[in-house]
């Protein structure tokens, strides 16, 4: 893994419990990563935070030693502390037990009464693994901070959030969460990214080598993931060399696929051509001069045009309608070969059929479902992210799920977490320009897994820039300043 991707690794549980072990093995001794976690977090606290009175509440593994750390650091500092323990020292693991022999205070047993007169609670109760229900004292005492609105710092993660997946199992929102060496896929998967408030990774000394040997497949999706596969315009380009994209066009609703016309041009790609049908061909050639239009009279008509090997990407589905024809011609545009976007209605044609749409498949494609079409085409079980690993694995095909947290998923495996779209992006067509934008990608030779991330990435950032009043027209025409941005800093020859 490259330098410049090795920050975007996310670590679930099991890897970073690997990531530890190889460290170990090198020679640092457990206890002393436990102290420099808890040092961390105790300095993410000073800087933060005026002096004021504060409750440490300690769980029984090594969340525990780092809260007794940090609040021997804190009252070194004169913070006046307090620590509540889960259970019993003796009971702790040792590097844990070793540091918490080394607090010199008194230690409460963990109950609401611990909050006291605190202004402010650490909660290093329990860390990204636990993979049950917060319950008991646990639950109750962090229930009756929430209760009196006070601040919590969360050690890791929120007790109660699963780190690999974002569920909340019982969680309080903490205000400040410090983690260590990589984020958790629960810190950008939501709720959890709701729970975690301010994010700050922590450097303990565990180094980036060892990301080699724990085998990263889940990544915050950035720039630094696929600017290298995007396709800089050369002196010697012309427009075919820079990909033709054909999109399948439908009526009465023509909005979209003119949306994602527009974006699929803004991209980059050198020649967008819509098939329209022969009763809305005045429409979408209306639309644009830039849009080259096909009318389409009818399947053979359209055979013909698909057969055109010029043509290097193509999308169908938005405002195509779910019916024969439909599925008709997204068989026909899979059986080519040649990358192809199914998103809306194509999407829907295979509704319950997850195995005849694995079959259809012959070539590059990426689905784009949100969260109720992907529901209605894949019978999978589990988190969001478990689901979406699945299904791309069992069709082939790249699956960006759509959400405030989309995902891109890999059939390899390898899944993006994607952390930059505003909120703004709730609006009507928004999800027809991602659509043009990731065909234009396509179009002009990038590999699936990356088109779809940076299509996605740069969906986000475009509606980052313009704030709020954005509608889905104004959104391919904030991609020119976010292509310069990432020319500027990732461009050929950087």
């Amino acid at each position: 893994m490259s330098s410049s991707i090795d920050r975007l690794a996310l670590l679930d549980a099991a890897r970073m419990g690997e990531a530890d072990r190889l460290t170990v093995s090198s020679g640092t001794a457990v206890s002393t990563l436990m102290a420099r976690a808890g040092a961390a977090v105790a300095e993410e606290i000073v800087a933060r935070f005026a002096m004021r009175p504060t409750v440490v509440l300690c769980g029984p593994g090594n969340n525990g030693g780092d809260g007794f750390v940090l609040a021997r650091c804190l009252a070194e500092r004169r913070w006046p502390v307090r620590v509540a323990l889960l259970g019993a020292v003796e009971r702790m693991g040792a590097a844990a037990r070793e540091h918490a022999s080394a607090w010199s205070g008194s230690i409460e047993p963990l109950s609401p009464a611990a909050i006291g007169d605190a202004g402010l609670v650490v909660d290093a109760l329990f860390g990204a693994g636990l993979n049950r229900t917060l319950e008991g004292q646990a639950a109750a005492t962090l229930d009756a901070a929430r209760a009196r609105h006070l601040p919590i710092v969360a050690v890791d993660v929120p007790s109660g959030l699963d780190g690999d997946t974002g569920e909340n199992r019982g969680a309080v929102p903490a205000a400040l969460t410090v983690t260590f060496f990589r984020k958790k896929p629960g810190h950008l998967l939501y709720p959890g990214r709701a729970l975690c408030g301010e994010l700050v990774v922590a450097d303990i000394g565990i180094g980036a080598a060892v990301l080699e040997s724990i085998g990263v497949e889940t990544f915050e999706n950035g720039p630094e993931l696929w600017s290298g596969q995007l396709r800089w315009p050369r002196a010697d380009d012309h427009k075919y060399a820079r990909g033709h994209a054909l999109l399948v066009g439908g009526f009465p609703l023509t909005g979209a696929i003119r949306l994602a016309a527009r974006a699929a041009l803004r991209v980059g790609a050198g020649l967008v051509t819509v098939a329209a049908p022969e009763s809305a061909w005045s429409i979408y050639a209306a639309e644009s001069p830039s849009v080259l239009t096909r009318p389409v009279s009818g399947e053979a008509d359209f055979m013909a045009l698909i057969a055109d090997a010029r043509l290097s990407a193509f999308l169908i589905g938005p405002g195509a309608g779910v019916g024969g024809q439909t599925r008709a011609r997204a068989e026909a545009l899979l059986a080519t070969g040649r990358p192809v976007v199914l998103d809306a209605d194509a999407l829907g044609c295979f509704a319950a059929e997850p195995n005849a749409l694995a079959r259809a498949i012959r070539g590059p494609c990426v689905l784009t479902p949100h969260e109720g079409e992907f529901r209605r085409v894949f019978e999978v079980a589990g988190a969001r992210i478990v689901r979406a690993r699945a299904a791309a694995a069992a069709c082939g095909a790249v699956i960006v799920l759509k959400g405030a947290d989309t995902l891109i998923a890999a059939p390899d495996g390898r899944v993006a977490i994607n952390a930059n779209a505003p909120p703004t992006l709730a609006t009507a067509g928004a999800g027809d320009v991602l659509a043009g934008l990731l065909t234009g990608l396509l179009a002009q030779g990038v590999p699936a897994w990356p088109a779809a991330a940076a299509a996605v990435w740069m969906h986000g950032a475009a509606a980052a820039a313009f704030g709020p009043g954005l509608i889905a027209e104004d959104l391919p025409e904030l991609l020119p300043a976010v292509l310069r941005s990432l020319s500027a800093e990732h461009g050929a020859g950087r």
